[in-house]
């Protein structure tokens, strides 16, 4: 595993999809604190994590979220990432009372048809005025 610093949360994207990185980019944006930090799924330590956790580096469906040595996958790390920004996103975590196995299908409806979403191409660079010194790892 590479060496990274494990002291706030990070989450696992394809950097390969369009709707993953402008999710990526809004996490970004909306994390006003600065305390989450990102990491393509494609980069080593990517992979490394990816393994380390569990998850097939070859699956193009999974993020992940790592917060305090826990991953959390599909609706959960998506509803984890909700709460760790600031409302309205927030308030997305009031999906919790719907079940996880329904979240679930819905998550994967959604990343099995992920890059058919308009956007085919996407912008790497950051939301200005975003230092990224220390929040895109990989």
């Amino acid at each position: 595993m590479p060496a990274f610093a494990d002291d706030r949360p990070v989450v696992l994207f394809d950097g390969d999809c369009a709707l993953c990185s402008g999710s990526a980019r809004k996490i970004l944006k909306h994390d006003r604190a600065g305390r989450i930090r990102l990491a393509p799924t494609q980069s080593p330590l990517g992979r490394a994590l990816l393994v380390h956790y569990g998850v097939d580096p070859d699956d193009p469906y999974k993020m992940l979220l790592i917060q305090d040595g826990v991953a959390r996958q599909r609706s959960d790390g998506v509803l984890g990432i909700a709460a760790l920004l600031p409302s309205p996103y927030r308030l997305a975590v009031l999906a919790r009372v719907v079940p996880r196995g329904v979240r679930d299908r819905l998550y994967d409806f959604i990343a099995r048809r992920r890059r058919r979403f308009p956007g085919a191409t996407w912008c790497a660079m950051p939301p200005q005025g975003v230092d990224l010194s220390d929040r895109v790892l990989g």
